[in-house]
């Protein structure tokens, strides 16, 4: 059977403490099982590690005003098309595995959503 074409990609660019980035890894390996079961056709979770190449002026960790105990993360999923990834998506958000525990008070992000930067982007250029 041959592999679906990723047309659409959603990404996304944010930073977690780094005390949380082990519960941030948990997060994302759940996140990851749940999106591909549900029909993405890709799923990566990235930590930043080249914070300051010396020929770009504005690089993730000014953009995100990352501060010192902070780690920049990206990440992106991949997509047949726009009504693909909102199919998914739908299915995505009613799954038991992304509901928080009816018990938990906090938000159960390990980062800050407020400064979370996200785009929706259709592939121009890729296989």
């Amino acid at each position: 059977m041959a592999k679906a074409k990723v047309k659409y990609v959603d990404g996304f660019v944010f930073t977690v403490k780094k005390t949380k980035l082990a519960d941030y890894k948990k997060m994302a390996a759940i996140g990851k099982k749940v999106w591909m079961k549900h029909g993405a056709l890709g799923y990566k979770e990235c930590v930043i590690n080249d914070r300051s190449p010396k020929w770009i002026t504005l690089t993730f960790p000014k953009l995100t005003k990352a501060k010192p105990n902070e780690v920049v993360c990206f990440s992106y999923i991949e997509y047949k098309s726009k009504k693909h990834r909102d199919q998914v998506n739908a299915k995505v958000m009613k799954d038991e595995e992304m509901q928080p525990p009816k018990d938990h008070k906090e938000s159960g992000m390990p980062f800050d959503m407020k400064k979370m930067a996200f785009g929706g982007f259709e592939v121009i250029v890729g296989d």
